[in-house]
């Protein structure tokens, strides 16, 4: 409801009966701060989706121009264009770099993804305020550090004399030191731990700001029915917050085949590729390495391709069993 003055009397006029002009007139900063955004999705997420021309060519040359006539009369890979895609799942690294990539997934999606919302839940029965914003702070700290300050400060306490090591010899745990990311049995264990090191405090900033919205009165009518903290925990907070958890589950299926290329890019190495391998790093070297630019773009659309699949389902599933979806 808006007010409207007449004859120095305040009377109700419904927002309803306002035109659409009139109506952008009243928010044009909003609704100019969304045109921006809108503007910057067009240049920097559709109009380079004409890209995906070159995984049908036969191969793509980086001399050659995108909005060229040659670039579009010429090079056709064959299969009807699907060559590359077929390429891919016929060499014999395929069913290794997906296992990885799933594996790597699934295991942050079991792992990292209810961790932010349990320590959330943590976070907001702390009632000491300065310990609350000490631990804070301390785990939000390492999001602001980049996959390359931390990938270094990994690579020196892994190595075989660094902190790790010196830590388990001095509780006998071994007996002398190992070099971890040389060894591909540690690789996935490492990737997980170190992106709940990374994102865990950051993470949980939603979940709080969703917690903080919660009524009052709720919890007040819970302690006079004798609930403890546990219960009213899990009677209440976490029914709050069900829409927020459940929109970041579909976003978080969704990138399943998305591994974190910048954090697993500084921790490869030739001696942990067998299960550090995953489609975001195979598709790199396709491209830098060794020049396959269109096999890469084929592998890349497959991708996302797989991800808009997976993000429809899992909303379409939500919405079904919750009544909560994303779209």
């Amino acid at each position: 409801m808006s007010f409207k003055k007449k004859d120095n009397t305040a009377i109700l006029a419904p927002l309803g009966k306002k035109t659409f002009v009139e109506r952008l007139k009243d928010e044009k900063y909003l609704q100019a701060m969304a045109l921006a955004g809108v503007i910057w999705m067009l240049i920097f997420c559709y109009v380079p989706m004409y890209g995906i021309i070159v995984a049908f060519k036969e191969n793509y040359r980086v001399s050659q121009k995108l909005f060229s006539w040659e670039f579009l009369t010429s090079g056709w890979a064959k299969n009807f264009g699907f060559q590359h895609f077929i390429a891919f799942f016929e060499d014999p690294e395929c069913a290794n770099v997906f296992i990885n990539t799933l594996g790597i997934s699934i295991l942050k999606l079991l792992i990292c993804f209810p961790a932010p919302i349990i320590f959330a839940l943590l976070i907001n029965e702390v009632k000491f305020t300065g310990f609350k914003k000490t631990v804070q702070t301390i785990t939000y700290l390492p999001h602001f550090l980049s996959w390359v300050v931390l990938g270094g400060i990994l690579t020196t306490w892994l190595d075989a004399s660094g902190l790790f090591n010196e830590l388990l010899i001095k509780a006998g745990i071994i007996d002398e030191g190992i070099h971890f990311l040389a060894y591909p049995k540690y690789f996935w264990a490492i990737t997980i731990i170190s992106d709940l090191w990374k994102d865990l405090g950051w993470n949980t900033i939603l979940y709080l700001a969703a917690i903080t919205g919660i009524d009052q009165a709720l919890y007040e009518a819970a302690r006079v029915d004798g609930a403890n903290r546990w219960q009213m925990m899990y009677k209440i907070t976490l029914p709050c917050i069900k829409s927020t958890v459940v929109i970041m589950l579909i976003l978080n299926v969704g990138g399943l085949f998305n591994s974190n290329f910048d954090q697993i890019f500084v921790l490869w190495n030739t001696l942990n590729q067998s299960r550090a391998n995953v489609i975001d790093i195979y598709t790199y070297h396709a491209a830098m390495s060794y020049g396959r630019y269109s096999y890469a773009a084929a592998i890349g659309l497959f991708k996302s391709v797989l991800s808009f699949v997976l993000l429809y389902v899992t909303n379409k599933i939500t919405k079904k069993v919750n009544d909560v979806s994303l779209f």
